[in-house]
């Protein structure tokens, strides 16, 4: 849509010209199922004689008033943008417009509960989508004050940024909300929940004295399941935390959080108003991991609420700024203040994962990544902005040391309050806190992109004495920085027990292409050397052959969580980069895993266990190698404790894999409760889980999915069906899910979703393979036709990762050939789907 993606040249002219001193926005949200009506009047300066635009994705534009003088909306409003020409040192700009309600989780989303006809809205506004709901100067640094009225069925909740200043009945069953002007806060971060929602509350006394009020909201039809106390609980904890660490008191007035329906990520961070996927409302049992990540979620967006919302970047391209502090104090709090003390072990496993593969994408970038527009920030919401930026802050914490560095925060903090801010802003208080300088570390760490490889180089004498140790770092040719690094290193011994036991532990300062290691010379090497032993370091970390042997035959063996996690992921990456061949990565977590502890290390293992089983395998070896994982998989199941994560997570992993006439006897005999676990409910997302399984293996369909779903008339019984549906082993249930969502754009986010997962859910390849060319052809038409969030769900979920072939390889480089003047995002999620299939066919041929 023209105009749709801001530019940063566009931004910085407007912020050149314009300052924004107030917003105040009227919303009706009884005009029709479809539209609402907004009427929104801004107060800003600007230089005298100027032009600009104000950012305003509408249906229908009323009325245009700029300084008492009516424009033509006609000449100047195109959908997108309203022109705003002759601007005055003082300007006052009403508009008066219809919006559409969204159902993409984008802009005001409308929902409609299944359970129970009631109709719910929130809004989500990151990054560029608060002028779906009303207009605005649509950038981070052009902050302002807001004040929001809401015209509302009387029967709803109806939550903003501030409190209630006063609520009117309007009668007809319709009543007023008027909300308390916000602090000086930027347009992304506004937000507006409204529904029937089930409330519960609480409060907690600020360091500086204030009370603060809580509340914690859900669907009513979830209200059953929600467990408020222990939100309030985690809330208050991490409350406490940060007021004590940052030394500056929770910067906005009340704290809610809201659980809501349809939405497109974890949750997001509006001031004073947080709103969370209904992931995180548990109506059946889940992994240990969700639990734990939903506590990490609770703390990430309340660190927000100071680094982000009381300082802002100043442009995105310091959004790393924004989500990488909040994902490393996030780590720090739950590790610190809960009862999740191994959280740092649940980050190796999952958001350090998530970093090293996307560090070595083509499409990787620096930290601090050029941002030229809003179509690169939305596809920079990614495992470097998050968890690389988070892995090198928990390096910058521990070298710049915990005082200096919360004190130089405290500086930032209170220098920069409600203000916007760079890079350089921050630096400058770490370097006056710690004494040191932070340029040379800012430019190799977040300035350049890529990951190191550290491998140890060791000689020992006839006795196994160590005569000579060298830490070997490397890097890319196309990213060849090398970086200083602080880790640890370990001797471990194999004890008569089989247990392997650290016997020596060395931290030490790591640069340039080689370090001498003195300190371990004279000492026995032992059975495993483990390079950065207690994970301080960002890099990939290799074995010696020695090392690597222990590692495949024993690393169960060793009683620290984080250890055994660190070894499996440097297993794992070999096997990703074809060193360590496929089937020992297989057998190797086939055996480790029935010992993992962790419940995130133990859901990360089985992810791997899917990727290297169905994509890493040869086509000659799949079929045996599947169902020989499914047989383990049971067994494991069978010998697991009672009730115990890890017996839920093998019931799972096994309904994945099961596809032979016996393993699909045995889900069947599980749905029906002829075969029972001690412990193990067959609850309704299991039970469903259990049934997809069956439909995809052509034991069940149309009939025992539409029974099942009479059963739940809810949004996640919907969801589940549309991922049964798409499952079925057949050509018309293919043709039906892709016709769907890929032809039909009338499916919210949460169906799309579902149905792309079904629809790869195919162990007869020659079910799915006849999309490729169709998705290749019609990329661009789907980029250009849905909303961000749309298009990107559709895209990436339907490219051809299940097919590594050489045919999708042709086919993706003949259309980045073809589409070289395609947006940069629409190539960039291309390029990156293009090397995984590459990366597949490589660990292939090295495993034959």
């Amino acid at each position: 849509m023209p105009g749709e993606n801001l530019t940063r040249v566009e931004a910085d002219e407007r912020a050149d010209l314009i300052a924004v001193d107030h917003y105040d926005v009227a919303l009706d949200l009884t005009t029709s199922d479809t539209t609402f009506r907004t009427i929104t009047k801004v107060t800003f300066t600007a230089t005298a004689g100027s032009s600009s635009f104000i950012d305003a994705i509408t249906e229908t534009v009323h009325r245009i008033e700029l300084n008492g003088e009516s424009l033509d909306p006609a000449q100047h409003a195109d959908g997108v943008r309203i022109a705003l020409p002759n601007l005055a040192e003082r300007n006052e700009l009403l508009v008066e417009a219809d919006m559409f309600y969204m159902n993409t989780g984008e802009g005001l989303h409308r929902f409609v509960d299944p359970a129970d006809g009631e109709v719910y809205l929130y809004s989500q506004f990151e990054v560029p989508d608060a002028r779906r709901m009303y207009p605005n100067f649509e950038q981070p640094n052009l902050k302002a004050t807001f004040a929001f009225t809401v015209t509302a069925p009387a029967a709803w909740k109806v939550v903003s940024n501030q409190p209630i200043a006063q609520r009117t009945e309007l009668g007809e069953g319709v009543a007023k909300w008027e909300f308390e002007t916000t602090a000086r806060i930027s347009s992304y971060i506004t937000a507006l929940v409204a529904g029937p929602y089930q409330e519960w509350t609480d409060e907690l006394t600020s360091s500086d004295g204030r009370t603060i009020p809580l509340g914690v909201f859900s669907r009513a039809s979830l209200g059953e399941f929600m467990d408020p106390e222990y939100i309030f609980d985690i809330t208050k904890r991490g409350f406490e935390f940060y007021e004590r660490e940052f030394g500056v008191p929770y910067p906005f007035d009340k704290y809610d959080q809201l659980f809501v329906p349809e939405y497109n990520m974890g949750a997001m961070e509006n001031a004073g108003c947080v709103t969370f996927t209904e992931t995180y409302v548990f109506r059946s049992k889940v992994a240990d991991a969700v639990r734990e990540r939903r506590v990490v979620t609770i703390l990430h967006e309340l660190g927000h609420m100071w680094f982000g919302d009381l300082v802002t970047m100043n442009w995105w391209n310091d959004l790393w700024l924004n989500e990488s502090f909040a994902e490393f104090i996030s780590t720090l709090a739950t590790a610190e203040a809960t009862e999740w003390t191994n959280n740092w072990v649940t980050f190796l496993a999952s958001e350090k994962t998530w970093a090293y593969r996307q560090d070595q994408l083509p499409s990787t970038h620096p930290i601090v990544a050029e941002i030229r527009d809003l179509d690169d920030v939305q596809v920079n919401f990614d495992g470097i902005t998050y968890a690389k930026g988070g892995s090198v802050l928990k390096q910058l914490f521990f070298w710049v040391g915990r005082e200096a560095f919360f004190k130089g925060v405290n500086a930032y903090f209170t220098k920069h309050a409600f203000g916007n801010t760079e890079l350089r802003d921050l630096l400058v208080e770490l370097e006056a806190a710690s004494g040191r300088d932070l340029k040379d570390w800012s430019q190799k760490w977040l300035e350049t992109a890529g990951v190191n490889t550290l491998r140890p180089k060791i000689e020992i004498d006839a006795e196994g004495v160590i005569t000579k140790f060298v830490i070997e770092q490397t890097a890319t040719a196309d990213y060849p920085t090398l970086r200083p690094h602080r880790l640890g290193v370990g001797l471990y011994d194999l004890s008569d027990s089989g247990d392997l036991v650290r016997r020596e532990h060395l931290e030490l300062d790591v640069d340039g292409a080689e370090t001498d290691v003195t300190e371990l010379v004279g000492k026995v090497r032992g059975d495993l050397v483990l390079v950065n032993d207690e994970d301080l370091a960002y890099a990939k970390i290799r074995f010696d052959e020695q090392s690597l042997a222990t590692a495949l035959a024993h690393a169960s063996n060793i009683s620290d969580p984080m250890a055994r996690g660190l070894v499996l992921a440097s297993l794992w990456d070999a096997t990703r980069d074809g060193e360590l061949p496929v089937a020992d990565f297989i057998q190797h977590l086939l055996t480790s895993v029935e010992h993992e502890t962790e419940s995130t290390t133990r859901r990360q293992q089985l992810g791997q266990l899917v990727v290297a089983a169905r994509r890493f395998t040869p086509k000659t070896q799949r079929q045996a190698t599947v169902e020989g994982v499914a047989d383990r998989l049971l067994e494991l199941a069978k010998g697991a404790e009672p009730g115990s994560d890890a017996q839920f997570a093998f019931v799972r992993s096994f309904g994945d894999f099961a596809a032979t006439g016996a393993q699909l006897d045995a889900v069947q005999a599980l749905l029906d409760g002829d075969l029972a676990f001690e412990g193990l409910e067959i609850d309704t997302d299991l039970g469903w889980e259990l049934l997809t399984a069956l439909v995809a293996g052509g034991r069940a369909g149309e009939a025992e999915i539409v029974a099942r779903n009479e059963q739940d008339k809810t949004s996640g019984g919907n969801k589940h069906a549309a991922v049964a549906r798409a499952a079925a082993p057949n050509a018309d249930a293919k043709r039906a899910a892709w016709e769907l969502v890929w032809v039909g754009s009338e499916q919210p986010n949460e169906i799309v979703r579902a149905t792309i997962a079904g629809f790869w859910h195919a162990d007869d390849e020659q079910l799915v393979a006849p999309y490729i060319a169709p998705y290749f052809a019609e990329l661009r038409s789907i980029w250009d036709a849905r909303s961000f969030h749309s298009a990107e769900d559709l895209i990436e979920g339907f490219y051809p990762t299940s097919l590594p072939s050489d045919e999708v390889v042709t086919a993706a480089e003949a259309w980045l050939e073809a589409n070289a003047d395609a947006p940069a995002a629409l190539r960039r999620m291309i390029v990156e789907g293009l090397d995984d299939t590459l990366r597949c066919l490589r660990v292939q041929a090295a495993a034959q």
